[in-house]
C-alpha cells in the first residue's frame, strides 16, 4: 500500500501539471555545446510567455518568435558609462519590436565571482537616470534592480532610491525615481522564500513582484521537486506576483545549482520539473541520467583500469 505522503505527492504533481500559468518565463543562456536544446522552450503547448537573457538584445535562437507570443524583456545587467542600454532598447522599438518591460542590474549587491554585477548604489542611480528614466517616460514598465536574497538587498535598494532621488531633485523640490515592479532572487527553502517576499512587500508596498531567479539548490530530488511544486502554486495564486522564472533551463552536468535542480537531463530530455514548468505531465526522467552521466562512469572506469595496470608494472 502506498503511504499517505507518497499519495499526496502524486496528487500534487498531477494537480500542478494540469495548472497552466501565463506568469511563467524563461531565464535563458544559450549553451553552445547543446544548441538543440533551444527549441525545447518554444515548443507547441509551452506555458512560457516571456524570457530574458541578461542582455539588452534578443537571443538569435528565438529570432523567429513573435514578441506577442514570446516576449523578450531586455536587461541592463551591470555598470555602463554611457547610454548604450537606452540606445539598444530604442533600436529594438524602432525596428518594430514592442518592448513593454525592462529589467535592471543583476545582483548589484553581490560579488562578480558569484554572478553579481557589484555596483555602488550611487553609480547605479546615475546609470538609471541616463538609461531607464527615458524609457519609463515612453511608457515602458521598469523593475527595481534584482538584488541577491541576502540581508543587504533591501538596504542597497533603499540607498539606490535615495541616491536616484538626489540626482533628479532640483531647487528643494524633492522628486523620487519611480518603478513599476520589484524584482527578487531566491535560493533556499520555501519558508525562506515566502518570508523574503513578505519583507520586500513591506519595504516596497503596493508593487507587484517578479521572481526572476529562484530555486532550492543542491538538494536531493524529492526536496527539489517539493519546493518547485509549492513555490509555483504559491506564485500562481498570489495577485502580487506578476511573473516568475525558474533558474534551471539547462542540463544537469551544466548546473551550478546542483544536479537535481534542472529542467533537462544530460541528454536534453525534460525532467519532471522541466515538463511541469512547461505545463506538461511528469516524464519520470532522472535529472542525472543521460550520456554525460554515462561518460563520467566511463572515465572513472578507465582511471581504475589504468591504476590496476600500473600495479603490474611496479
Amino acid at each position: 500500500m502506498r503511504s499517505s505522503l507518497a499519495l499526496a505527492a502524486a496528487v500534487l504533481s498531477v494537480a500542478h501539471a494540469q495548472t497552466r500559468s501565463d506568469k511563467r518565463g524563461l531565464v535563458f543562456v544559450p549553451n553552445k555545446k547543446s544548441p538543440e536544446d533551444n527549441k525545447i522552450w518554444v515548443q507547441d503547448g509551452s506555458d512560457l510567455t516571456w524570457y530574458y537573457n541578461y542582455d539588452p538584445t534578443p537571443s538569435s535562437a528565438f529570432s523567429s518568435q513573435a514578441q506577442s507570443d514570446f516576449e523578450f524583456v531586455p536587461m541592463l545587467w551591470g555598470s555602463i558609462d554611457d547610454t548604450s542600454f537606452l540606445d539598444s532598447v530604442n533600436n529594438l522599438i524602432d525596428g518594430g519590436r514592442n518592448i513593454s518591460h525592462v529589467l535592471t542590474f543583476n545582483e548589484p549587491d553581490g560579488p562578480t565571482q558569484y554572478g553579481g554585477s557589484n555596483i555602488y548604489p550611487w553609480k547605479a542611480a546615475q546609470i538609471w537616470v541616463d538609461n531607464i528614466i527615458p524609457l519609463k517616460e515612453k511608457g515602458i514598465k521598469v523593475g527595481l534592480p534584482a538584488c541577491t536574497g541576502g540581508t543587504g538587498g533591501i538596504p542597497w535598494l533603499q540607498q539606490f532610491l535615495g541616491n536616484c532621488s538626489q540626482l533628479i531633485s532640483t531647487n528643494g523640490n524633492t522628486q523620487n525615481c519611480s518603478y513599476d515592479f520589484v524584482t527578487l532572487h531566491w535560493y533556499g527553502n520555501f519558508e525562506g522564500l515566502a518570508s523574503h517576499m513578505g519583507e520586500y512587500s513591506a519595504a516596497f508596498p503596493n508593487k507587484t513582484q517578479w521572481i526572476t531567479e529562484y530555486n532550492f539548490d543542491n538538494q536531493d530530488l524529492a526536496t527539489t521537486q517539493d519546493f518547485f511544486n509549492m513555490s509555483a502554486e504559491y506564485f500562481d495564486r498570489l495577485d502580487s506576483v506578476a511573473r516568475y522564472s525558474y533558474f534551471g533551463s539547462f542540463r544537469s552536468d551544466d548546473s551550478n545549482v546542483g544536479p537535481n535542480a534542472v529542467m533537462l537531463n544530460n541528454d536534453g530530455d525534460l525532467t519532471d520539473i522541466g515538463s511541469w514548468y512547461l505545463g506538461g505531465v511528469a516524464t519520470g526522467v532522472d535529472p542525472q541520467s543521460g550520456s554525460a552521466a554515462r561518460s563520467q562512469v566511463d572515465v572513472l572506469f578507465a582511471v581504475a583500469l589504468a591504476l590496476v595496470g600500473s600495479l603490474f608494472l611496479i
